[in-house]
């Protein structure tokens, strides 16, 4: 099964919905990220300025108090807000407020004021890549305006911490945002897209098993555009695909039904043959007259019988070349189609008498009489006069004959599969043999048959026969 096929090329990872699941869930993760760097940045920003506003209390109180704050009250001041040093600048005028000791020199400067968004991205992630406590100073803007600038100085490593704890807070609630996001996206794709998906292969795969049946054709039913234009396009091949088959499987058993009829036929035939031989000697002018022309036409309908035959095997007999007169033949082929006299139908032609080609008689003649039949019955099914005509010439590199008549033209549907064995039938009854042969017939000569025209004035085919190999080349 196609299915087994897939799980077994790589598993879930491999299948449409696999992938949609990986691919949404790293799409939601790097949406997170995206969002997760100018937060992180704006929560650096927010924990400074909190500091600088606790700090900025603190330094207010001292002020409040004068020389009434003790040294034991400033160092809890000052540890209430975090902050090593306070300094204030009031009306120009820099102003140590609180103080303490620093344990390590001051490792870097920030300067809140004037940071712009990238500088604060750059600032947080470098607080967060430097694992080792470090002493800061941070300026920034006191609040309701009580003074120009406050600076202080502080440790970096409870501002890591926070900056981490709040780091992980955000990267859980991404993963859970994206988990909850694939997985209702990935039953979307499922119901959406992978079942109608599956349904075609399931239906691909029990069409295959029995494409002769019918019912096996896929019924278009997805509501998703694109899948649906798949079902249609697959539901025509299927019906036509069934349908070539079941013809084609009527066309196997007619061809040997066929064959066993023409194998009988030419044992009749074969028969008749030996008693028009003896015909031949008959002493009655009119028979003797008569008798060459009944043995050419058994002698013919035996070899359509073994060329039918041959034909069943898609193999035609290689043409004998020989020098023809084609004036001789096309006048034998009227005959032969009983158009030699008066009727309804009259055949006119026009071949120099002179004109000598090299072909295949036999096999020129059952292209001709082919041709000529098909006219000669498309103008007597119109139940009017007519006229068919046969004419010939040559050029520098080929031989062409022309076979027109005054009928009806071919129907349109005849014309789509014109030389093509039982597709090609122009009339009703036909099994639309004729013209392939005929077609088959002139290829091995290296010619080509082609129709010239056919509309309502008439149909005009013309046999092209090269004077080389070279001349077809």
């Amino acid at each position: 099964m196609i299915k087994g096929v897939s799980v077994r090329r790589g598993g879930f990872v491999n299948t449409l919905s696999g992938r949609f699941l990986a691919l949404t869930v790293a799409f939601v993760m790097l949406a997170e990220v995206l969002i997760f760097v100018p937060s992180i940045a704006r929560f650096r920003a927010d924990f400074l300025t909190l500091r600088l506003e606790k700090a900025q209390i603190a330094s207010l109180a001292q002020l409040a108090a004068e020389d009434m704050v003790t040294p034991a009250l400033e160092k809890e001041l000052l540890a209430n807000a975090e902050v090593y040093n306070v300094v204030l600048r009031r009306d120009e005028v820099r102003q140590l407020v609180l103080s303490s000791p620093l344990p390590k020199p001051i490792s870097n400067t920030f300067d809140l004021r004037e940071a712009g968004p990238w500088e604060l991205i750059r600032d947080a992630f470098s607080c967060l890549l430097e694992p080792d406590d470090q002493i800061i100073r941070v300026i920034g803007y006191p609040v309701q305006s009580a003074g120009l600038l406050i600076e202080i100085t502080m440790d970096s490593k409870p501002l890591r911490s926070a900056m981490l704890d709040y780091g992980g807070r955000i990267l859980l609630l991404s993963a859970l945002i994206s988990g909850v996001t694939a997985f209702f996206l990935f039953l979307a794709v499922q119901r959406l897209i992978v079942a109608p998906i599956r349904r075609v292969v399931n239906h691909m795969t029990a069409y295959a098993e029995a494409p002769e049946d019918g019912r096996r054709v896929i019924e278009p039913t997805a509501s998703v555009v694109e899948l649906r234009d798949a079902e249609e396009a697959m539901h025509a091949m299927q019906t036509q695909l069934t349908g070539s088959l079941r013809q084609k499987e009527r066309l196997a058993q007619l061809g040997g039904a066929v064959a066993k009829i023409s194998h009988d036929l030419r044992n009749i035939l074969t028969t008749a043959q030996l008693f028009a031989d003896r015909i031949e000697g008959s002493a009655d002018p009119m028979v003797a007259r008569a008798a060459p022309k009944l043995v050419g036409s058994i002698a013919r309908a035996v070899a359509l019988c073994e060329s039918t035959l041959a034909f069943g095997k898609a193999e035609e007999a290689a043409p004998q070349l020989r020098e023809v007169a084609l004036a001789a033949l096309a006048e034998d082929v009227a005959e032969g189609e009983g158009l030699a006299g008066e009727g309804t139908v009259t055949c006119l032609i026009e071949v120099p008498e002179a004109l000598r080609i090299y072909a295949d008689y036999d096999q020129l003649f059952r292209v001709l009489s082919n041709l000529v039949r098909n006219a000669r019955q498309a103008i007597d099914a119109t139940g009017t006069e007519g006229s068919i005509e046969i004419s010939a010439g040559e050029t520098g590199a080929e031989w062409w004959i022309r076979v027109g008549d005054t009928g009806p033209g071919l129907p349109e549907k005849a014309r789509e599969h014109l030389f093509e064995a039982f597709q090609g039938g122009a009339r009703k009854g036909g099994i639309g043999l004729g013209l392939a042969i005929a077609a088959e017939l002139i290829r091995g000569h290296g010619g080509r048959l082609e129709l010239a025209r056919s509309d309502a004035d008439g149909t005009e085919f013309v046999i092209h026969l090269p004077k080389s190999i070279e001349a077809n080349t």
